[in-house]
């Protein structure tokens, strides 16, 4: 029996680190949401074949040789060449279970797997499940040991099939769970009516307009924006539960969407009576199906609004413009193209100490001059939905003016900092078409010598290679050196970079964005400042 203890700590040992994995690719993908997490693992179905499966042909061949056609009836001792065959397995199994802790430190891992209250119930289901086989064993002395290894075996080797069986078990509890919070979470804002909750959403600028919006309110306000990237029903039942409290005036949503629906859903828990839509473009295509599809969802905030409040849309945005809203709320347009725009911003400098602009409002003559850090035309787009939102709370320009000068950076949406011996333009998060295309502009009114770090754009459905084949031919007209981070991924770029003329030995390839840190430090030195551009930096789902 010692034998079989040996092993079973063996595979054990071998499951921590291997779970692990495939807890963390889970939760990445959003447990499963819209089969994100059957997408990721049937494009990455290498990681099956591999080592794991060594003990599975060992086993299967032990269960065969030693069984042979009586392998229900069998007897539960072994003899010696069965007890080595065992050792070898669990050897193997130790072996494997140091490859994947190994495995584990190599892996780019921007966000590592949160252990929240699911997770360890995910933790708890999958223990359960490997167990099973074991319980089989001591009820039934007549099942044959090689069998019940066999079945181990294959179950750590399909380890990320029982993560996600377990998932599903798991799912009428978590459901209850999801249920009891957001009832909690509904009655909490029922119960405080002298709240202002604003939505946003869009496919682009989401995180960003929702800060600068809050940091603009703050000056009259005490306002609350979901924290991060919280715009899930999850993330919003968070926030409420546990940071809204009865000193708050306003409640900013931020609303995240990958099909029609979802947004509706949003509204229908949170109630927004004011909302503000960020440019739509392209951003998820995928998973919405067509372009019709994005616009129409984006939409479900702007239609859910009473007609006591109001919508802030842009007219530069033709999709916006176009768009036969579906009820009578009040509309605020910005724009800078767009004379025409209620809110309008002017006379855009921008440096690499930030950005300037003049702002006009519609039957005002006057002009009012905004000074933020931030850089960017998207980043006035934000500005002024935050302007027309505080301006229409009752905020005065003078406040206004001094609140856009107080505004904080975005971490990662073109974030200026220095690092080291050179200035690095962060726009890690969630790059799209039109972002991409904006940070190349401010990228050029660099000085000195322009680098682009980039992994390129993903979730564009079947446009993505044109718009990254596009955007290599954008960064060809700012970037001195180019460095693409995953060599698949980034082909269309290199085509769009070759295809517009692009020196190819200023063209670096690597599969880890920490050897660009390495890179760029060559380029520096005395006479010119090195300005890299981080444009995208995508999840760990997408490593290569």
């Amino acid at each position: 029996m010692y034998i079989y203890i040996f092993l079973l700590v063996s595979i054990l040992f071998c499951l921590i680190f291997k779970s692990k994995r495939y807890l963390h690719m889970l939760q990445q993908n959003l447990y499963n949401e819209n089969n994100r997490y059957f997408k990721w693992y049937f494009k990455n179905l290498k990681e099956l074949f591999d080592l794991d499966l060594i003990p599975v042909l060992i086993s299967l061949f032990l269960y065969i040789k030693e069984s042979g056609p009586n392998a229900l009836k069998c007897a539960t001792s072994c003899n010696p060449t069965a007890k080595i065959s065992i050792i070898i397995i669990s050897i193997i199994y130790i072996v494997l279970g140091l490859l994947w802790k190994k495995r584990l430190k190599s892996y780019q891992n921007k966000k590592p797997l949160v252990i929240t209250a699911r997770v360890k119930r995910l933790i708890i289901t999958t223990f359960i499940l490997y167990i099973l086989p074991i319980v089989l064993l001591m009820f039934n002395v007549n099942i044959s040991y090689y069998l019940i290894i066999l079945i181990l075996t294959i179950m750590v080797y399909l380890n990320p099939i029982i993560v996600w069986i377990a998932k599903v078990i798991n799912t009428p509890v978590e459901k209850c769970v999801y249920y009891y919070y957001l009832t909690h979470a509904k009655v909490k804002l029922k119960n405080m009516n002298n709240l202002k909750v604003i939505g946003i959403t869009g496919s682009y600028g989401k995180t960003s307009s929702k800060n600068i919006l809050s940091d603009i309110l703050n000056i009259k306000y005490n306002t609350l924006p979901s924290p991060r990237n919280l715009n899930t029903p999850y993330g919003l039942m968070i926030t409420i539960n546990n940071h809204l409290d009865k000193f708050n005036d306003v409640f900013i949503a931020e609303m995240g969407a990958y099909k029609r629906g979802e947004i509706k859903q949003l509204c229908d828990f949170v109630h927004p009576k004011y909302g503000i839509l960020t440019r739509i473009g392209t951003a998820h295509l995928e998973s919405f199906g067509s372009e019709e599809n994005i616009i129409k969802g984006k939409f479900e905030l702007i239609e859910s609004l009473p007609s006591d409040g109001f919508a802030v849309l842009n007219m530069d945005d033709e999709k916006q413009v176009d768009y036969d809203l579906k009820n009578n709320v009040k509309v605020i347009w910005i724009g800078i193209d767009n004379e025409d725009a209620d809110v309008r911003a002017t006379n855009i400098k921008c440096s690499n100490k930030g950005t300037s602009f003049d702002v006009v409002f519609k039957g005002d003559k006057n002009k009012y001059k905004f000074e933020t850090k931030l850089l960017g035309d998207h980043s006035v787009y934000n500005i002024l939905a935050g302007i027309a939102c505080g301006r229409e709370f009752g905020i005065s320009i003078e406040d206004l003016v001094q609140a856009v000068k107080t505004v904080r950076t975005v971490e990662h949406r073109l974030e200026l900092k220095k690092l080291g011996n050179f200035y690095q333009i962060d726009d890690a998060y969630n790059s799209n078409p039109v972002g991409a295309e904006s940070a190349c502009k401010v990228l050029g009114m660099m000085p000195g010598i322009k680098v682009v770090v980039t992994p390129g754009m993903i979730e564009l459905g079947d446009k993505e290679d044109y718009y990254n084949k596009e955007f290599g031919k954008q960064i060809s007209k700012v970037a001195d050196y180019v460095v693409l981070v995953g060599e698949e991924k980034t082909k269309p770029i290199k085509k769009g970079l070759e295809s517009s003329g692009f020196d190819k030995d200023k063209i670096v390839v690597y599969n880890d964005v920490r050897d660009a840190y390495s890179f760029i430090g060559g380029l520096t030195n005395n006479k010119k400042d090195v300005y890299a551009l981080f444009e995208n930096d995508l999840p760990d789902t997408y490593n290569e």
